[in-house]
């Protein structure tokens, strides 16, 4: 099977057209909906009772960022490469991700998808244990995961990581002291006035809105195949227009595999092509997590 065999060639050509007006729509809306929630859970004059939904949208804004990262790391979101790149690290920044590193890292997820000892996204084994499951969903491994990824590639010691060859790493390493001394600013500016910015604003939000991302993210390969159909290997789930919209249509995730080329914004069309030949067509994730919740297993299917 080829993609042509799925979108005929000219279909596919329209499809792969970049549109800044909808990624800067996107983005912007997106970093709206940071400020907004932002100020709202700032401001002492609300009650509670609107401050803390506000605390909890700022966490699914800050940790959705990783889709802008991942949609402009793709370098699909806008016409520019530059732009993709500087949105797609700032992006970062905000998720706790270092696009130069995610962007190499991704490019072999796309090369090996779920294929064990290959795709970098199962170094770690998938939760095969209830317990597993749900201390995945809070999203504790992962924040350990990123720290100690973090300080590796800080001191630049890539060895573990075959998809940073050895003329990036220079690269991926300023990139990520860079990353380091933006956190340093704002812990900087955060300490003297004794306003806790960088807890209140930033690490205890993004903390929030992990576990919904995490929720997302194991639906998008958990319990599909590991062999190198792409069909098979991926699952796309369908959901609620404002989830779809804060994922940047990475629900459409079959899509996304087969045709990565297709910007966030097409990738419903995309899907009108290909829905009769998916294998893993999800109603909603809460179908596909009920399955998970039942028998955790099934996250760790045999090759």
């Amino acid at each position: 099977m080829t993609t042509h065999d799925l979108i005929p060639a000219p279909a596919l050509r329209e499809l792969n057209g970049r549109s800044d007006r909808a990624g800067w729509s996107q983005t912007l809306g997106h970093g709206a909906l940071i400020l907004a929630s932002g100020w709202v859970w700032g401001h002492g004059a609300f009650p509670w009772v609107v401050r803390l939904p506000a605390l909890l949208l700022l966490g699914w804004g800050l940790a959705f960022a990783f889709c802008a990262m991942h949609e402009c790391g793709h370098r699909t979101a806008f016409a520019s490469r530059a732009v993709n790149d500087a949105v797609a690290w700032w992006a970062g920044v905000l998720s706790f991700y270092n696009a130069d590193f995610y962007r190499r890292y991704h490019q072999w997820h796309h090369r090996y998808t779920n294929q064990p000892g290959l795709d970098p996204e199962l170094e770690d084994a998938p939760p095969t244990s209830r317990a597993g499951y749900l201390l995945q969903l809070s999203g504790l491994p992962w924040w350990t995961g990123k720290l100690r990824g973090h300080w590796r590639g800080l001191r630049g010691e890539f060895s573990a990581n075959p998809y940073i060859p050895a003329d990036a790493a220079p690269s991926v390493r300023s990139s990520l002291w860079k990353q380091a001394a933006v956190y340093g600013v704002v812990l900087g500016l955060s300490v003297p006035g004794g306003n806790g910015f960088l807890l209140w604003f930033w690490l205890l939000p993004l903390a929030l809105g992990q576990p919904l991302l995490r929720f997302v993210l194991l639906a998008e390969h958990g319990g599909c195949s590991n062999s190198g159909d792409g069909l098979a290997n991926t699952r796309t789930t369908h959901t609620l227009a404002p989830l779809r919209w804060l994922m940047w249509n990475m629900p459409y995730h079959v899509e996304h595999h087969l045709f990565a080329s297709v910007p966030f914004h097409a990738l419903a069309t995309a899907h009108q092509h290909i829905a009769p030949r998916l294998v893993h067509n999800a109603p909603g994730y809460l179908a596909v997590h009920r399955r998970f919740l039942a028998d955790p297993s099934v996250l760790a299917l045999p090759a």
